[in-house]
């Protein structure tokens, strides 16, 4: 749908090995993924984000929420949010070609404030959502994907591309979501304080009115409005974290199952097993054995 977009990723691609895999770029916050297959669930944590597919399809899962997007569209997310991600459409003839772009909140800013009307924020919803990618947006991101081959020229380039794209997502049919990652006392900016201190030390149990305090917000308020962004209550979400970092640590061999449950703050090695199992299809050693073998 966008062929100068797959184009452009495809060259990139092809020129630096063309292989699987994600590839980290000179442009800070900016990752191109390839995948001739299907993958197994990727668990991370998204900082404000626009994800983008140009060939092939991608799921991702938050809590009990499904999210799948396709060749054409775009996942945003407004805020920090432990996902599972996934290759669902892909083969070794048409191979998933993706991109990430982490969001610049300061030019989000600088943009939103000279428009005129600024777009209105939408009532409630999740923090992410899929959209059509768009013509406009399409075209910033192909000059970015090309800037990537001058990179002298990435320093002095490269915001105004980012203004064009928070332009485009501002004014865009998302624009009144979009919008509010960019209010700086709006429910979202302060329910992001409180999910930095979660992340700052997930082994310590929650204590919803110190995360309410710091989001300045009632414990009840608080709740309503982190249950309504993230889809999860604050133990569940830091059950995500605690249970994402702890398969960190043991892909990268820091840890193994006893060690990691307890670094992460569970009392009980069992408990920390089971929940692994429902979260990721298998208990930790299986799970770890087999994202070994495909490595």
């Amino acid at each position: 749908m966008h062929p100068a977009l797959k184009l452009a990723l495809s060259r990139y691609m092809d020129a630096h090995g063309g292989s699987d895999g994600p590839y980290v770029t000179a442009v800070d916050g900016f990752y191109l993924l390839r995948a001739s297959g299907e993958t197994l669930p990727n668990p991370r944590i998204y900082q404000p984000a626009l994800c983008v597919v140009a060939q092939g399809a991608k799921r991702v899962m938050l809590g009990d929420e499904v999210f799948d997007y396709r060749e054409g569209q775009a996942l945003v997310i407004s805020i920090e949010l432990p996902v599972l991600g996934k290759v669902i459409h892909a083969s070794a003839e048409r191979p998933f070609l993706g991109l990430s772009l982490d969001l610049d909140l300061h030019a989000l800013r600088e943009v939103m404030a000279q428009l005129d009307p600024p777009p209105q924020p939408a009532p409630g919803g999740l923090g992410l959502f899929v959209g059509e990618l768009g013509e406009a947006l399409a075209d910033c991101l192909v000059r970015l994907v090309r800037l990537l081959d001058t990179p002298e020229a990435i320093p002095v380039l490269r915001s105004g591309i980012m203004r064009e794209i928070c332009y485009w997502l501002l004014v865009g049919p998302h624009g009144g979501e979009v919008c509010k990652i960019a209010l700086p006392n709006g429910p979202v900016q302060r329910i992001a304080e409180a999910l930095h201190l979660l992340r700052e030390d997930i082994a310590r149990p929650i204590r919803i009115e110190r995360l309410a305090a710091v989001a300045s917000m009632s414990p009840s308020s608080f709740h309503q409005h982190f249950k309504t962004l993230t889809s999860l209550t604050p133990l569940q979400y830091q059950k995500q974290l605690r249970l994402q970092e702890a398969r960190r640590l043991m892909l990268a061999g820091q840890a193994n199952a006893v060690s990691a449950a307890y670094r992460v703050g569970y009392e009980s090695p069992s408990q920390f097993s089971r929940e692994y199992a429902r979260m990721f299809g298998a208990p930790p050693r299986r799970d770890i054995a087999a994202h070994a073998s495909v490595a």
